[in-house]
């Protein structure tokens, strides 16, 4: 087994939570993120939290502006266990908000700002949100009031509109707020992750899993204190929210965010902030190799450079490596239902074991099955089974998904995977018929139930067509009632119901039937084939 980079065996409690049989955890830990977030805030009070465009605030900035958020929401009613939607892009509003809604007790639900009007509906409804705290410039995405009848405040970030509240007026509400108690098993956070039925599902992720995820990435990322992360992937996504700005916290270290990713933005600010360490998607690594000159910046400082979403391609690693010898390639694998990581490759070995992503997390266990349940031996293929303390206990409001997903305390990953004799994991293939695209998991269930909806649409599939940059590109195929139906038709429907990123790329249309298996079945390694 490959050493890890400090011992953890003596930090090693066992331990039972969410009704589950035993499982490792780390012994010396905060109770939650609330008292993490403290912590940070006695260890570095004068030090930098957060960077955003010319904005600097220390950790007693940060807590001050934590307060008067957390003033603005009592203002509102909300209490311990209340939902707040955070419907915001990558800013220093996300995180105070955030760390405002957890010091009540409540539960922040952050969404992409990329969902369209129907998704947000089905969203803000499902986890029952009290408040919604928005972006100006995506108001007009909002759902109708009647529509989120439960909805009762909506706070404007960036500007001013009908209906919501000015975030600075928000600041200024002068209530008396009280920090909540909370057990480690409450949630803290709802992270919705589209389903293979379509639906977005809601992950509840408490504060015992957040805090084993952020110690899984000091312990196997090595990272001390002060440590300074580059936020370029969305904060709403579970490796923004988590290998970034949790872990940042459970450093003490500073959270620099990116608004929006640009390749020559991103080397300018690495170099200028001395950014030490960062966790993105492949294509994003791709993307200034392509198109800057790394000699050109300071990069020394970077240290570590953490990627998982997509396999990486050996040509990128190999020219990383040349370019910035300094930098530590580390492949991540993890889940939103598993609050990130599950294995990790431990540092010095992105170029030697590039084939692998890494071994099991120190909490973490993985068993690799059949189709019976049963573990298989090293180096064949099954299904990762994941147990730990990072592992959600399951879904908001949909216990019968959670029954599905989720059984003897592991979350059955559908992805298949094996593991050699010094227990290194590799993945051989991802969830089914599930297309990554610049790091976004979408399911072709999804796109395929919108399509249908079409009236001239007959069937229809989706596959995941390889991309240079993105990994993966979204390609549909349509079997269409009306030979005058082209591919701008298609991705104007599916632009005005879904999120831009689960547009199609391509559109094939088809004249027959498309290819079934005798079950009935489409054929998708059959469309593959295709393109």
């Amino acid at each position: 087994m490959p050493n890890l980079p400090a011992q953890t065996e003596d930090l090693i409690s066992i331990e039972t939570h969410f009704g589950r049989g035993n499982m490792k955890c780390f012994a010396d830990r905060p109770n939650d993120v609330n008292v993490m977030v403290q912590q940070a805030i006695a260890r570095n009070p004068h030090g930098e939290a957060l960077v955003c465009d010319d904005l600097r605030l220390s950790y007693r900035d940060l807590d001050d502006r934590i307060s008067l958020a957390a003033k603005g929401l009592t203002a509102l009613d909300v209490s311990k266990g209340d939902r707040v939607a955070l419907l915001l892009a990558n800013g220093p509003e996300f995180l105070i908000v955030l760390l405002a809604s957890l010091r009540l007790g409540a539960i922040a639900v952050p969404i992409n700002v990329r969902e369209q009007t129907p998704e947000l509906a089905h969203i803000l409804n499902d986890c029952g949100a009290v408040v919604v705290v928005h972006d100006a410039d995506i108001a007009a995405k909002l759902p109708d009031p009647d529509a989120v009848g439960q909805v009762k405040n909506r706070i404007c970030v960036g500007g001013s509109v009908d209906g919501s509240v000015d975030y600075d007026q928000f600041l200024t509400a002068g209530a008396q707020s009280k920090d909540a108690e909370v057990d480690q098993e409450d949630t803290a956070v709802i992270l919705y992750t589209s389903g293979t039925t379509g639906q977005p599902k809601g992950a509840m992720l408490t504060h015992l899993n957040i805090i084993h995820s952020a110690m899984h990435f000091e312990h196997c990322m090595e990272l001390g204190p002060k440590e300074r992360s580059l936020l370029s992937v969305p904060a709403s996504h579970v490796t923004g929210l988590v290998a970034t700005l949790f872990t940042m916290l459970r450093t003490a270290g500073c959270s620099v965010i990116m608004r929006r990713f640009k390749a020559e933005d991103f080397l300018e600010l690495a170099a200028r902030e001395k950014v030490t360490q960062t966790l993105m998607v492949p294509a994003m690594y791709n993307l200034f190799l392509l198109r800057c000159e790394i000699k050109d910046y300071d990069l020394s400082h970077w240290q570590i450079g953490g990627y998982g979403g997509a396999p990486m391609a050996p040509s990128t690693i190999r020219e990383l490596s040349e370019k910035l010898p300094q930098l530590h390639l580390v492949n991540a694998y993890g889940a939103t239902e598993i609050t990130s990581p599950a294995t990790i490759l431990p540092l010095g070995l992105g170029a030697v074991r590039s084939d692998s992503v890494g071994v099991a997390v120190p909490c973490g266990e993985i068993r690799i099955v059949d189709d019976q349940g049963r573990d298989v031996d090293d180096g064949e293929h099954g299904e990762l089974w994941i147990k730990g303390p990072m592992v959600v206990p399951g879904y908001w409001n949909n216990p019968a998904m959670t029954a599905r997903e989720f059984q003897d305390g592991f979350w059955k990953s559908g992805d298949i995977g094996s593991r050699d004799a010094e227990g290194f994991v590799q993945l051989h293939d991802r969830s089914k018929d599930m297309i990554i695209r610049g790091g976004y998991n979408i399911y072709s269930a999804e796109i395929e139930n919108t399509l249908t909806a079409h009236p001239d649409v007959i069937e229809c599939a989706a596959i995941g067509q390889p991309d240079p940059v993105l990994g993966e590109k979204l390609h549909v195929f349509v079997h269409s009632s009306d030979a005058g139906l082209d591919a701008p038709a298609i991705k104007a429907y599916c632009a005005a119901r879904l999120a831009d990123y689960k547009t199609p790329d391509f559109v094939t249309f088809s004249a027959q039937e498309l290819p079934r298996n005798a079950n009935g079945k489409i054929i998708k390694t059959a469309l593959r084939g295709l393109v």
